[in-house]
């Protein structure tokens, strides 16, 4: 799993019909001390209504797939959960 901040979100008019429904958000990838790590990307968020400003956790590959309703939806990203803290050990 990898932490972001979700910075934006993406309006689709036409997609595949399987994801249909799901929200599509701007991830920025974060360290574990919050700040920036490389670029930005597109992450399906299908259970969670993350909001702009928000710190998710999210996943990529084949477990971003199953991490939606549909099973084996085309994505790449998907958010899995809303961080509410983050303290990283010294």
């Amino acid at each position: 799993m990898h932490l972001g901040k979700v910075i934006g979100k993406v309006v689709a008019t036409r997609k595949e019909e399987a994801l249909t429904g799901e929200r599509l958000l701007i991830v920025q990838p974060m360290g574990k001390d919050l700040n920036k790590l490389g670029e930005p990307l597109i992450a399906c968020d299908g259970t969670m209504s993350a909001g702009e400003g928000d710190i998710v956790y999210f996943v990529l590959g084949r477990e971003a797939a199953l991490a939606l309703s549909k099973p084996f939806s085309p994505v790449d990203a998907a958010i899995v959960g809303i961080v509410d803290e983050v303290s990283p050990e010294e």
